[in-house]
């Protein structure tokens, strides 16, 4: 079965469906519901068999490039602007095929937000590559 990374990002993909603000400007009770929505969705996955994996990552970020013989990783804040489209987290899922995975994303895409509205967040569904590409 193929494994697929649904990533959720800060503020990425096309333009938003509807304009939600960052997280930490959300009242307590809303970031609880969000929370407890995506605990509901790595137990349903658990469930069904499709779970791997599933983290949420900090909005702190720091870019790192190998600096070169002898030298020190060149680190900084983030090259440029667009970089502010970071990831927040994702579910590592195992399943039966891509449309499968669409459908899962779709459903993460419905957590909810302010006000328990869904957010009809971006989800960037990636297949895991299982084998290296065929050397020419």
């Amino acid at each position: 079965m193929p494994k697929y990374l649904l990533l959720k990002h800060y503020r990425g993909g096309p333009e938003h469906h509807r304009p939600v603000p960052p997280m930490d400007q959300w009242a307590p009770e809303d970031v609880e519901a969000h929370m407890a929505f995506l605990r509901h969705v790595s137990e349903l996955l658990e469930e069904n068999g499709e779970f791997v994996d599933a983290q949420a990552l900090t909005p702190t970020r720091t870019w790192v490039r190998y600096g070169g013989p002898d030298a020190a990783p060149v680190t900084t804040d983030g090259p440029l602007p667009e970089t502010s489209d970071l990831v927040a987290g994702w579910y590592m899922i195992d399943v039966e095929s891509h449309e499968r995975a669409l459908v899962l994303a779709a459903y993460v895409s419905s957590e909810p937000g302010p006000g328990g509205t869904p957010q009809y967040e971006w989800i960037d569904v990636r297949e895991v590559m299982s084998d290296a590409p065929a050397a020419d």
